[in-house]
């Protein structure tokens, strides 16, 4: 047990960063359910209000339990992080976006393995925009 601890302890921050991703992407997905449930999602406005809604929500719960568990920030300046981490994550939608265009309009490739390929980079850019950036740690 006090290997696994140790491990835990080494690499807590990535581990708890993919947990934190990981109920996020579930938060995301239960939010674009319950917009299905009480939505037309049918018509095209109203499903991009639905994706619109769960990213939002997705982002929100993301940040809040990013500072609190991922990178334990204790910056008094809330807001401007929230500012900082809802920019970042907008360059990785548009990140998202362009791969999403390009893999499979320009290069042909089959666009679920675009989608993989888009969240890997997008995982790994959220990470570093976050750790660098954003929570970044101040030098005393």
């Amino acid at each position: 047990m006090k290997k696994i601890w140790a491990l835990y302890k080494k690499y807590e921050e990535l581990i708890n960063y993919l947990v934190v991703g990981v109920m996020t992407t579930l938060i995301s997905w239960t939010t674009y359910a319950v917009c299905k449930l009480i939505m037309n999602v049918d018509n095209a406005v109203i499903m991009q209000i639905a994706v619109f809604l769960r990213w939002f929500v997705g982002l929100v719960f993301s940040y809040f339990m990013s500072r609190k568990f991922v990178f334990k920030s204790k910056n008094p300046k809330i807001l401007k992080e929230a500012f900082d981490f809802t920019t970042s994550r907008i360059v990785t939608l548009f990140l998202d976006m362009f791969v999403m265009w390009i893999l499979p309009t320009v290069f042909g490739v089959d666009d679920w393995i675009a989608t993989f390929v888009s969240a890997v980079l997008v995982v790994i850019m959220n990470y570093i925009f976050s750790k660098f950036i954003v929570f970044r740690k101040k030098k005393v």
